[in-house]
């Protein structure tokens, strides 16, 4: 068998970055057969400046939004971007379905080989049986009506068997809550009744608006549901935070991607950490640095899922949210900001965590046997691009 060997100034694993003095050997196709020391390593070695990782898991996507490339406004908040969201004058199907293929192929050129992609319909399931990316469906329900509720599951239930049916493998696909401001409760226990083992997501605590609406029945969200002519809230009052209010209605042995998490607290990350370790859950905080900054100019209390070792991940949002489709530049982000979180820690949230939140074992680490695609990152941060 014919080997590839790849060296450069820093190899990351998905869990250890190695210095300039480690070799990865793979066969033809990428599969990693070891990575072993340079002494060891012998001839006919690929050379590369910057940093060699697996391939990068983007674990929060919406590629139905793609043609809304810099056409939504930035720094509008959470209430003011969902506005602009549904009052976009809809574009024809062609260019949509082309926008689609140019975030597919920039995800795939800058390095990202799997997403956790949020769908509400069906139109991105054309783009994605062609794609080289990986995918894990989540379909959105959004229903802020109990009386509805049974009529709502069955219809995205029929969203989800259509891409069950259509792309490998058919158990990639599961049901998810939109947000805790958009789904009634019987919603929620129908999808918690659904759902079973499954790793779902839900959209949380992007603004702190959404825990004012639950703690005190007050605040911009109140606003946006009369500009909609709504006049009752989705879900009553709580008197508590939004996610210790929508975790609950979880108990079905469930992964849970929580995303956005920009207004958590501390007393929130400990409530779900306990929560989910009581009820048979895990819970996973999704980091979208970009996206955050683009609709709150903010970012989430990184440190304290750091304290509180929390299993994190990162996504890029959308289209809509967003400068590019790049989780490098998501990492980059993050240095910006908070330049003390180790540059092994961000490269573990982008490849082995996504990669185990997703339920995708074979990507995410050179460990022998796995195909995780091979990227490499600038040393500059400028730029990332797949290799193998």
């Amino acid at each position: 068998m014919a080997y590839c060997k790849f060296r450069a100034d820093q190899l990351f694993t998905g869990y250890t970055l190695l210095n300039e003095n480690h070799v990865l050997i793979t066969s033809e196709n990428g599969t990693v057969e070891d990575v072993i020391t340079l002494e060891n390593a012998g001839e006919g070695i690929r050379q590369f400046q910057g940093i060699l990782s697996p391939g990068f898991i983007n674990c929060h996507c919406h590629l139905e939004l793609s043609h809304m490339r810099s056409n939504i406004p930035a720094g509008t908040g959470l209430t003011g971007f969902i506005a602009s969201v549904m009052q976009y004058a809809q574009p024809a199907q062609d260019f949509k379905d082309e926008q689609m293929r140019l975030a597919d192929e920039e995800m795939y050129n800058s390095g990202i080989v799997a997403v956790g992609d949020i769908s509400n319909q069906v139109y991105s399931l054309s783009q994605k049986s062609k794609s080289k990316i990986r995918w894990y469906n989540f379909i959105e329900i959004t229903n802020p009506d109990d009386e509805k509720a049974e009529a709502k599951l069955s219809a995205f239930k029929t969203i989800a068997d259509q891409f069950s049916g259509t792309l490998y493998p058919p158990g990639n696909t599961a049901l998810s809550p939109h947000a805790i401001y958009s789904v009634s409760p019987q919603t929620f226990n129908l999808i918690n009744q659904s759902t079973q083992n499954k790793t779902i997501t839900i959209h949380n605590q992007e603004c702190a608006d959404e825990d004012e609406l639950l703690k005190n029945g007050a605040g911009k969200f109140l606003r946006f549901y009369e500009s909609i002519g709504r006049k009752t809230l989705p879900i009553p009052p709580s008197g508590k935070s939004s996610i210790q209010t929508w975790l609950p209605y979880f108990n079905n042995g469930q992964t849970i991607i929580s995303v956005h998490n920009t207004y958590i607290s501390e007393e929130d990350i400990v409530f779900a950490k306990n929560y989910a370790a009581a009820n048979g859950l895990e819970i996973i905080f999704c980091l979208c640095p970009n996206a955050n900054l683009y609709i709150e100019n903010r970012l989430p209390p990184v440190d304290l899922f750091i304290k509180h070792n929390c299993n994190i991940v990162l996504g890029t949002d959308s289209y809509g949210s967003n400068w590019q489709l790049s989780i490098a530049k998501e990492m980059v982000a993050i240095r910006q900001h908070l330049p003390h979180v180790p540059l092994e820690k961000r490269l573990n949230w982008a490849t082995a965590n996504g990669a185990g939140a997703l339920g995708f074992k074979d990507l995410g680490s050179f460990e022998k046997g796995k195909r995780p695609g091979i990227v490499l990152t600038g040393n500059d941060w400028n730029n990332s691009k797949r290799i193998l």
